[in-house]
């Protein structure tokens, strides 16, 4: 009776289907299916399940064969037809109950295991999606009640199947323990314990990066890499800033907190500025400049604030005295485009500072719309100066503030110099009249500053538009997306280096330079400074003139641009990098399955991809490294002492397109518009002849399309610039819709940390977690789960005898993380201090 009623729904759906392809193959599987109806009265439980087998090896065929077919005229792997091809005839040789299916079966699995060897080695998590759904469809067929119900040569079909599961999972298993990505090296145990015992006092960590050198790194070894295992949560401080309607999506907590004595000074993602106790995470004072902010702004973000000390200060605490209002003074920049100076000890505006503690940096701007010009990183101070940029909103419109650089006094805040890099007079100061010149080239990371030489480095960015530049003046070439020296007193250059040339890919140095005297293989101090970019070559360069250091040769690069534009025919490669050494292939796509793997490698094969620096195009251009970068704001840190940097460089590609202009897509905006508050999605670009999509490459499930890692951490000697040991950092424990804590290796924003201890420091993963790691050899030695997101870099410092490690979990946006309003210290339990 079940047959007979359910063969009219059948045929019906079949001969709908038949006509769609145009083809007969399911004239014959309506005899299958009815075949198998019939069957099912005899034994209803075993050819249920048969069906069910036989139905998804049919789907799982067709799939794989329309796919394959689509992947191979696009000139991809062949490999996807065979296995649709496989499936098929495994789906009809079940249907005949014969044994033979489980043989082919063993053959094919057998055949993809050694394809999959093939195209990506021993790497654990690019070998499943090619044999996760092939292995477990095979284990089925040898389960009793689907093997024992075919005939002709079961035990031998059986047996082999049975033989190349267990090779299957011999071969997993052995890839967990032979990662070919990670690199297993070990530095010196003897040198480490000789620069331990030297180490200097540095209780404090008064600015950014605790130098403004940028090393970020501390010489406290109270935690160290014997006893950071027995860290604890000391305190814990909420801010009480989170994330509201008028918010854009790009609401980060990016703050690293600074320490000056046994006061704590922070800010939020909406600026408000806190003083904690060092020791309690107690508040003392807050400040709030209330940020008028907006759904349009491309981002809400502060990463830090800068602190000043007059001589004044040190005088009245040798004298037993309280100092002056603001002899210590904190600067905060807001991201409506003001900057505040703050009484360091109560938190009262400095009155004698600019208008009552206000300096407005809208002042001579061209197009000063609220949001598109951000101070987002703390300023450079000197004993003097205050030397500030921001950022200018990416890929809105031509006509756009300037990313103008500007050094004001730090008493009373006037005007001392202005170098505007879009400029032909780069130093002139507008009259009241006039204005800096719109859309120059901006620098929104933080500076990096060498008081011996006077000298301030900027990591310099691009014109915008980013991702078209036929427009762009030879004064808007000059000094983008390059490292920036200036004269810190004065706003003159001093020099610059560009490490990108003509940049269409928003590849601008997106992290601060750390600065460093190494010793070279000649025994000679080398002022140098390391400067990370988005590409993932650090170009080392001497810092008092710009030559490089390391070599970075100009190699040929992709050519053939977008109508309009143009390119430059070389670019410079440094030879101290984390640039991927080969092309990116359809074997490095990835996905959780082999259905959305193959989708990826369709996608892969239908974009625009020639290695690094491929230009934008109309058809979809893969961008590799992506625009996220290598490396992004959380920089480098540098052991000073041991001459060692710790990296977390990152993997993940994006995909550009350009829209020319048209129905829908105005070269000019209409008198509502506003920014997309992101830096994904469609970006307009008013004002040039393409808008563009910028998008990371992800599979239709929203995994990315390239396979893991996405993110690493790694250990440089930088007296032979050699990577010693590297190393896959972070879970899918946030990520995924399981919280399984598989270390895949993940996207980050944010940096280290390292001291004396022989131990570095890291939040900034994809998964809420802090983490400590051994200098010597990458071994993760402690970590704590956070209550959001620690998409910030951590610091460390020393009060009433005890060391803290504090991080801001408090999530990212844009980034997907939980957000919150957590400020979070550790520490050892007192017996462990003594």
């Amino acid at each position: 009776m079940h047959g007979r009623q359910s063969e009219p729904v059948v045929e019906k759906s079949l001969v709908k289907t038949e006509c769609f392809l145009g083809f007969g193959l399911f004239s014959k599987l309506k005899v299958f299916y009815s075949g198998w109806i019939d069957s099912m009265q005899k034994n209803r439980t075993s050819s249920f399940l048969i069906l069910i087998t036989a139905l998804f090896a049919v789907v799982s065929g067709l799939y794989l064969l329309v796919g394959g077919i689509w992947l191979a005229k696009l000139g991809g792997s062949i490999y996807y037809i065979v296995a649709g091809l496989v499936m098929l005839i495994t789906a009809w040789l079940l249907y005949r109950r014969r044994a033979t299916a489980l043989l082919l079966y063993a053959v094919f699995l057998l055949a993809t295991v050694i394809w999959a060897l093939w195209e990506v080695g021993t790497d654990f998590w690019a070998l499943t999606p090619r044999l996760d759904v092939t292995f477990f469809f095979g284990l089925w067929l040898v389960l009793p009640f689907i093997y024992r119900k075919l005939v002709a040569n079961g035990k031998l079909a059986y047996g082999a199947l049975s033989a190349v599961l267990v090779f299957t999972v011999a071969v997993l298993a052995y890839s967990v323990f032979n990662d070919p990505q990670e690199i297993h090296g070990t530095l010196d145990a003897a040198q480490t314990q000789a620069v331990v015992d030297q180490a200097a006092d540095g209780a404090d960590w008064p600015a950014y990066g605790r130098t403004q050198e940028g090393t970020r790194y501390s010489p406290l070894k109270q935690i160290n890499d014997k006893n950071v295992s027995q860290l604890k949560e000391a305190w814990t401080f909420r801010t009480g800033d989170v994330k509201t309607a008028n918010d854009p999506a790009e609401i980060t907590n990016e703050v690293t907190p600074i320490k000056i004595r046994d006061t704590l000074y922070l800010c939020t993602a909406h600026q408000k500025l806190f003083a904690l106790d060092a020791a309690t995470g107690k508040e003392k004072w807050q400040f709030d400049p209330e940020l008028k902010s907006d759904s349009s702004f491309q981002h809400i973000t502060c990463r830090g604030v800068s602190y000043h000390e007059t001589p004044a200060a040190a005088q009245a605490d040798a004298a037993g005295t309280p100092p002056a209002q603001c002899a210590r003074r904190i600067i905060l920049p807001v991201n409506d485009g003001r900057l505040f100076a703050v009484d360091a000890e109560t938190g009262k505006r400095c009155a004698d500072f600019a208008n009552n503690g206000e300096l407005n940096l809208q002042s001579n701007m061209p197009y000063p719309t609220p949001g598109h010009y951000e101070p987002t990183s703390p300023p450079v101070i000197t004993d003097s100066v205050i030397v500030i940029a921001g950022a200018v909103m990416d890929n809105y419109s031509n006509r756009e503030p300037s990313g103008v650089i500007r050094g004001f006094d730090i008493n009373s805040g006037k005007l001392l110099w202005a170098f505007d890099p879009g400029s032909a007079e780069p130093n002139k100061i507008p009259a009241d009249e006039h204005h800096f010149v719109p859309n120059s080239p901006n620098s929104w990371a933080p500076a990096a500053y060498d008081a011996k030489l006077d000298m301030v480095y900027l990591p310099m960015g691009v014109a915008t538009p980013d991702i078209w530049g036929g427009n762009r003046t030879p004064e808007m070439e000059r000094y983008a997306s390059g490292l920036l020296a200036l004269h810190a007193s004065t706003g003159k250059l001093a020099w610059f280096y560009q490490t990108v040339h003509h940049d269409l890919w928003d590849m601008d140095i997106p992290a601060q330079p750390t600065l460093a005297d190494i010793t070279d293989k000649d025994g000679k101090k080398v002022p140098v400074i390391y400067v990370p970019t988005k590409t993932g070559n650090i170009f080392v360069l001497n810092r008092t003139n710009g030559e490089l250091v390391v070599p970075a040769p100009e190699r040929p690069v992709p050519q053939g641009p977008a109508k309009g534009d143009f390119l430059s025919p070389t670019q410079p490669f440094s030879e101290l990098t984390f640039r991927p050494e080969k092309k990116l292939t359809g074997a490095d796509t990835w996905g959780a399955t082999i259905y959305d793997q193959l989708v990826c490698r369709v996608m892969f094969h239908s974009l625009r991809y020639e290695g690094t620096f491929t230009p934008p195009s109309e058809q979809g251009t893969l961008v590799f490294p992506g625009n996220l970068g290598m490396f992004e704001w959380g920089g480098l840190a540098v052991d000073t002492d041991r001459q060692v940097a710790i990296a977390n460089p990152m993997a993940l590609p994006f995909v550009s397109k350009l829209i020319p202009r048209g129905p829908g897509n105005p070269i000019e905006p209409d008198e509502n518009a506003k920014g997309s508050g992101s830096e994904v999605g469609i970006q307009p670009q008013y004002g040039i002849p393409y808008g563009v999509t910028l998008n990371p490459f992800l599979s239709p499930l929203g995994f990315p399309c390239k396979q893991p890692a996405w993110g690493y951490i790694s250990a440089v000697d930088l007296k032979t610039n050699q990577i010693v040991w590297k190393k896959r950092i972070g879970t899918v424990r946030d990520s995924s819709p399981i919280p399984l804590p598989f270390k895949m290796g993940m996207p980050m924003l944010g940096g280290p940390v390292t001291t004396a201890g022989n131990i570095f420091f890291i939040g900034a993963t994809a998964d809420n977690y802090l983490r400590a790691f051994n200098v010597s050899n990458g071994d993760k030695l402690w970590e704590a789960r956070l209550p959001a997101g620690g998409q910030a870099t951590p610091m460390t410092y020393e009060v009433n005898g005890k060391q803290y490690v504090v991080i801001s979990a408090g999530g990212h946006g844009s980034f997907g993380t939980k957000l919150g309003d957590y400020i979070v210290a550790y520490a050892l339990p007192d017996e462990a201090t003594k």
